[in-house]
């Protein structure tokens, strides 16, 4: 499912995006952890783009940090697509970036219910178009990945990173 090429990983593919397009980028992790910040930042030259990563793990930071309300929280828990989009737009619009990407879900090995499997992610990507446009989006998608807690993680590392670049690439089209 990768979205580049084949010839680069997914963040060199998105390093290069933001980098052509002047755009940047902050990221809003829950069950990732900070994974997506680092797999960012092993790219030379991120610093040029990447301006920060928020680890919102618990209610409280999420509430906090990004602006996650209180009864999307309550109603849907913190595995929702809601809660995915107001991560992303926080993330972005706390640190005034171009694009905001943020995980939520159950990487296990406990954790999960019929409704909400061991292994569901949800992906939040959202977009700041420029004043006037009214392009400007929040999306989510949603994975069911397989694997132990460690692969989940990585795996949901790796379909956010080619979510935000076919958001990008989307945006770059449209142009």
């Amino acid at each position: 499912m990768d979205d580049t090429d084949g010839s680069e990983p997914v963040e060199a593919a998105l390093g290069a995006l933001l980098t052509e397009r002047e755009e940047t980028l902050a990221t809003a992790e829950s069950l990732t952890g900070g994974l997506v910040g680092s797999r960012v930042t092993d790219v030379p030259g991120a610093s040029a783009y990447f301006d920060r990563g928020f680890v919102t793990y618990a209610y409280d930071a999420k509430r906090e940090l990004l602006g996650v309300s209180r009864e999307s929280l309550d109603a849907e828990g913190a595995v929702s697509a809601t809660v995915a989009e107001q991560m992303a737009a926080g993330a972005r619009d706390r640190a005034d970036t171009t694009w905001g990407v943020a995980t939520t879900g159950i990487a296990g090995p406990g954790g999960g219910s019929a409704e909400k499997p061991v292994g569901l992610v949800y992906v939040g990507v959202a977009y700041a178009a420029p004043w006037g446009t009214e392009a400007s989006f929040v999306r989510t998608e949603r994975f069911v990945l397989d694997g132990d807690r460690g692969q989940i993680k990585e795996r949901a590392v790796e379909v956010a990173l080619e979510a935000l670049v076919r958001a990008i690439r989307e945006v770059a089209a449209a142009e």
